[in-house]
């Protein structure tokens, strides 16, 4: 048996390349935050996280180019040693500030932020507590800690009691949920989570990577949205979507970020985020807090879309947010709806198994603050023709 057998016996993705089906990592030549180019063509962006629409922003690229001519175009080291900036610290003070914790600290990565946090802080003798449809990176964490790792169904809190009811009460206790979820575009029940989760003296922690600039009064997250920012204790986040860079963060109390601060391996052993990523982020808190007319424009967007797609027999399953899927079933059929839509000028994405249940194939579609009613008009338009054609509708 060779190590590689394994990579030899997976034709799925050459034989869907050969037929003209593979569907990702399409090679977009130009972007302009709602439309890209793809193979020389103009298509409608609807498969991107740019919720506020700040990647091209002009107070964005101008904070991007200063750092750069000061700071240069990395760090060459983690921030443990030669690779913190004092706009590193900056920034932390005003995430801190921004999701109203004390303290934050930022990664490289959002994945490199939730598999850092969760495998420093569930330890031999602590649970973890999974909803199972939370991101990858919250549960690779989990993986590699050394903690016992528990999955509760779907927003099943009644499933997650009895877990917790049946744990050891001398065990350490994290429940980790997303808070806005990537491919249902639903919305954690914070309001019925947190009183569960005192109730058994757990710890909460909510990954805001869809949340951030869309919930809350200000774009704070779903925390915020809900009212109960004091009662999360732990808030995680990215910043490659609506914050247009790339990294992610914690922020808590004071004590558990410097914890996380000496312990996260994701954290100590990687080179920090570099200068204009950080400066970005920076610009985009600004933009949020400053511009609320924003996120008005992008629920306004996301509204209208939930509507019509609904009004024309689209399922949408249960999403909340400007994250709207449209649920087709079998995977081939998914495909070529996929590849119909996109060589009609519309760009989504097409989501199949792990990221999704045995039968559940639908194309991932998202909003931004920037889509005009001529872009939102004319994706209405070929989705309508092509999913009529081949009886999604």
């Amino acid at each position: 048996m060779h190590l590689f057998d394994k990579c030899a016996a997976f034709t799925a993705a050459r034989e869907a390349r050969a037929a003209g089906m593979y569907p990702y990592f399409q090679k977009i030549t130009e972007s302009q935050d709602t439309e890209v180019v793809i193979d020389g063509h103009r298509k409608v962006m609807i498969g991107s996280n740019n919720y506020m629409g700040l990647t091209h922003h002009p107070k964005i690229l101008e904070a991007a180019r200063v750092a750069l001519e000061t700071y240069g175009s990395g760090n060459t080291g983690s921030r443990f040693l030669n690779g913190n900036l004092d706009i590193h610290d900056m920034l932390e003070e005003e995430l801190a500030e921004f999701t109203g914790k004390e303290a934050a600290l930022v990664f490289s990565t959002g994945y490199q932020t939730n598999l850092g946090v969760v495998s420093a802080l569930v330890g031999r003798s602590d649970t973890a507590y999974l909803d199972k449809l939370d991101h990858a990176c919250i549960q690779d964490g989990a993986r590699l800690s050394f903690g016992e790792t528990r999955r509760f169904r779907h927003e099943d809190y009644a499933h997650l009691e009895a877990q917790l009811r049946d744990t050891d009460e001398g065990r350490g206790k994290l429940v980790a949920v997303d808070g806005v979820y990537s491919m249902e575009g639903d919305i954690a029940n914070l309001p019925e989570l947190v009183p569960l989760v005192k109730k058994y003296n757990a710890v909460l922690m909510v990954d805001d990577a869809h949340s951030l600039g869309v919930l809350g009064p200000n774009g704070e997250g779903t925390a915020a949205h809900f009212g109960l920012t004091d009662e999360v204790d732990l808030i995680t986040g990215t910043f490659s979507k609506s914050l247009a860079s790339i990294g992610g963060f914690v922020a808590g109390d004071d004590i558990v970020i410097d914890y996380l601060r000496n312990h996260a391996r994701t954290e100590i052993f990687s080179a920090s985020m570099p200068p204009s990523a950080v400066a970005t982020v920076r610009a985009a808190l600004e933009i949020i807090r400053t511009e609320p007319d924003r996120r008005e424009r992008l629920w306004k967007n996301t509204r209208r879309m939930m509507t019509e797609l609904t009004a024309l027999g689209f399922e949408i399953g249960p999403t909340q947010t400007p994250i709207i899927p449209i649920l087709i079933g079998p995977m081939d059929l998914t495909f070529k709806v996929w590849r119909e839509i996109l060589d009609a000028g519309v760009f989504t994405n097409p989501v199949v198994p792990p990221a999704v249940p045995e039968g559940g194939c639908r194309l991932r579609t998202s909003y931004m603050a920037t889509h005009t009613d001529e872009h939102l008009d004319f994706v209405l338009e070929v989705l309508e023709k092509v999913c009529t054609k081949y009886g999604v509708l």
